[in-house]
């Protein structure tokens, strides 16, 4: 049935039963596409009645359907006619993991940062825009404030054809006093038309009797406020004053349906909170409590058991952390709802109370730390690259300015691979180098990954470590010698031209200067280290080489090679320098091989360029 659904029309005309199949086998082929390229898993197997629903009720792309968190759009993929092409999801050059603009008009937003949709939802009714706008936020998006901030908005500008969807998987805020579940039998009623004619009814009989004190608009409301109570207890959105749901079953598409169309029928915004079941239908997903099968490789179907296992640089970080806790009991550990997949995990485990998961909040989370460091704890902000830059004005304000001594672990530095341009952390050390007080360390492999948390555990001042996704040849000792803040390693010397790289750029430049000394060109490589502050003895290294190349996996424009760049213009050292590193575009998804290589930042490129210059 799936592969001949062209688009959101196909699945209007048919039956309960069919539409049950249809949830099947939307269900088993996205298992069975996810276990073999990787991507989103339990968060779509959870919406799956949901996108139905939506696309059943609402005619996109006239009307506009904005997700939130866009992992969670494969479904609506599906119903948008793209089956085919779920071959190759998150592939160079296939299915993007996200709704993108560039594939689909109905894909309006191209978003895959979370708490942003109410914000976008809200823009776009306040322009007079005459179609339905649909906002479907959760899988804990709505723990952000910004998500608060909009909807404080829309209490206030209350715009027609605006509906908002709060879909409670278990991993979201819950905005009700008590069980969600339980409430979902009574909760519905309150958008029924029975419920607004006996509203209504009730405040008519009230209008007529005298009142002495109080008048019959004041008491109607009262008694209205309490029936509300009866079916559910009070909420945010009743608080804002917004027509809201309660929470319905999330997987019962009549009631889905039904609900959509009664919000319709409203000249005002309204919230429709269903509850859903992450992993929906595949047991191994349901029973998932540590989120392993949110975002999964490849995997064995039976099991949902990863087919290829490998030590990531993520796991030798949390060790690292971890073992450091234990001997400094100052040391605790800040995540913005990521504490399994940004290297906290075994801290957690170890001493709970000394983890705090702040939710998708990474304002808050950043904040938080400087608080805490005030207070004399040295907190560690454990967090994604591409994450973290939503909290710059904290880290430069709340931290920074006040020189504290927190410590960022920017996890997924530098191009990320598939998940696409709004997660290649490229733009970390540009931001994080124009800050005053604030050091940057990029460790080239595990073992300096180790050291530089060690020596985080005794540095004054901000510190940030960053480091890519990746795996790692094996554990190095723990605890590791820790480094020195600034100081730089000279791998080899070399007169035609000097490779300063930083981080994983180092195994390229060592890769690099092997095939050009082939070629009778003789290249020394710097392993930089740090960031900032830079090792003023580069400028002496790269005096008699007749050529300076800077490689960084981050952008170009005010990053690592624009540091190299100031600091020989300081030291009057005047050579030319190459920066290499990604350029000035946003890159799409794909392979990091691939990406590295559309770039030119891969070691047979980088080899090509450097002859030129050399020859040149």
């Amino acid at each position: 049935m799936l592969e001949d659904i062209t688009s959101p029309a196909d699945i209007r005309s048919l039956d309960s039963d069919q539409l049950s199949d249809l949830c099947e086998e939307i269900r088993a082929f996205i298992i069975d596409k996810v276990s073999k390229t990787g991507g989103h898993l339990s968060p779509n197997l959870g919406v799956v009645e949901l996108t139905l629903a939506l696309h059943r009720v609402f005619d996109s792309p006239q009307d506009r359907l904005i997700w939130d968190v866009g992992h969670q759009a494969y479904v609506h993929k599906l119903l948008t006619g793209r089956s085919a092409d779920f071959g190759r999801l998150r592939h160079t050059g296939g299915l993007s993991g996200y709704p993108s603009r560039e594939e689909s008009p109905h894909d309006f937003v191209e978003n895959s940062h979370a708490s942003t949709s109410l914000s976008y939802a809200l823009g776009h009714a306040l322009s007079g825009y005459p179609g339905w706008t649909v906002a479907i936020i959760g899988d804990g998006a709505f723990t952000g404030g910004m998500a608060y901030e909009a909807l404080n908005h829309i209490a206030v500008t209350r715009p027609e054809r605006l509906v908002i969807v709060l879909n409670d998987n278990g991993r979201s805020y819950a905005p009700t006093v008590g069980g969600l579940a339980a409430l979902a039998n009574l909760a519905h009623y309150r958008i029924d038309p029975r419920y607004e004619r006996a509203k209504r009814a009730i405040g008519r009989m009230l209008r007529g009797i005298p009142l002495v004190g109080e008048t019959a608009d004041e008491l109607a409301g009262r008694v209205k406020d309490a029936f509300k109570q009866i079916l559910e207890p009070a909420t945010v959105f009743d608080a804002l004053g917004l027509k809201y749901t309660g929470a319905i079953n999330g997987h019962d598409l009549g009631l889905l349906e039904e609900t959509f169309i009664q919000a319709k029928t409203y000249r005002e915004p309204v919230v429709v909170h269903v509850v859903t079941e992450k992993g929906n239908g595949y047991q191994p997903a349901i029973e998932d409590e540590e989120e392993k099968l949110h975002g999964v490789p490849s995997f064995d179907v039976a099991t949902g058991k990863a087919l290829k296992t490998e030590l990531k640089l993520t796991e030798v970080a949390g060790r690292a952390l971890a073992d450091a806790a234990e001997r400094h009991p100052e040391m605790t550990g800040v995540s913005a709802a990521m504490v399994s997949t940004a290297g906290l995990k075994e801290m957690a485990q170890r001493f709970p109370d000394r983890v705090f998961d702040t939710g998708i909040a990474e304002q808050h989370a950043v904040t938080l730390a400087a608080g805490m460091a005030m207070a004399g704890k040295r907190p560690v902000v454990a967090i994604y690259s591409s994450f973290l830059q939503r909290a710059f004005d904290q880290i430069v304000s709340d931290v920074a300015l006040h020189d504290l001594d927190v410590v960022f672990l920017i996890d997924r530095s530098g191009i990320t691979g598939p998940d696409g341009p709004s997660h290649h952390g490229v733009f970390d050390l540009a931001y994080l180098r124009m800050i005053p007080n604030m050091n940057i360390g990029a460790p080239a492999d595990a073992a300096e990954l180790c050291a530089m948390i060690e020596t985080s555990v005794t540095h004054h001042g901000p510190l940030a470590i960053r480091y890519p996704k990746g795996g790692a040849v094996s554990v190095p000792a723990i605890p590791a010698e820790p480094l020195s803040v600034g100081v730089a390693e000279r791998l080899d010397a070399g007169d035609d031209v000097l490779l300063v790289a930083v981080g994983r750029m180092v195994e390229v430049a060592q890769k690099v200067a092997g095939d050009l000394a082939e070629k009778g060109v003789d290249a020394g490589v710097v392993n930089a280290r740090w960031v900032k502050p830079l090792d003023p003895r580069i400028a002496e290294w790269a005096a008699p080489a007749g050529h300076v190349v800077t490689l960084e996996d981050g952008v170009v424009s005010g990053g690592f090679g624009s540091a190299v760049m100031e600091m020989l213009a300081g030291a009057g050292v005047a050579k030319p320098v190459t920066t290499i590193g990604v350029p000035d575009r946003f890159l799409p998804f794909g392979a990091v091989a691939d990406l590295w290589e559309a770039a030119g930042m891969d070691p047979d490129s980088i080899t090509r360029r450097v002859l030129g210059l050399v020859a040149g």
